[in-house]
């Protein structure tokens, strides 16, 4: 265990002096090439009016997602009333899409758990 604790310290260390050397150029260059999307002046005022305008852009974008979610709702149940007219392809994309789901769930859990695999004992 003390062997990983110094190895750990080592890369620590050998990541610190990369970014302490290289660590400025490569934020003078991402200035640079993102500089469209800075707001003048760099003010905390400027901060807080553009958080606001994005948490009530986005809260006026609700209504809009929430038609968009209708009508896919909607051609879902077409989908399912027409369920003999499916098509193989069309069931397999949808058999797809519940399978990555359930993965993405699956995944979820066991980074909940802190990236451990439980299971039961007998």
């Amino acid at each position: 265990m003390a062997s990983k604790l110094n190895q750990l310290k080592c890369k620590a260390g050998q990541a610190s002096q990369f970014v302490a050397k290289h660590g400025t150029a490569y934020y003078r260059q991402l200035i640079d090439q993102n500089k469209q999307y800075i707001q003048e002046p760099p003010t905390v005022e400027k901060c807080n009016l553009l958080a606001k305008q994005l948490f009530y852009t986005r809260l006026a974008s609700i209504p809009g997602r929430y038609q968009s979610f209708w009508k896919e709702l909607d051609c879902v149940k077409q989908l399912w009333k027409n369920k003999h007219e499916l098509k193989v392809e069309d069931a397999g994309i949808a058999a797809l899409f519940g399978l990555e789901c359930y993965a993405w769930f699956c995944a979820g859990e066991i980074v909940g758990r802190g990236f451990t695999f439980t299971g039961y004992y007998v």
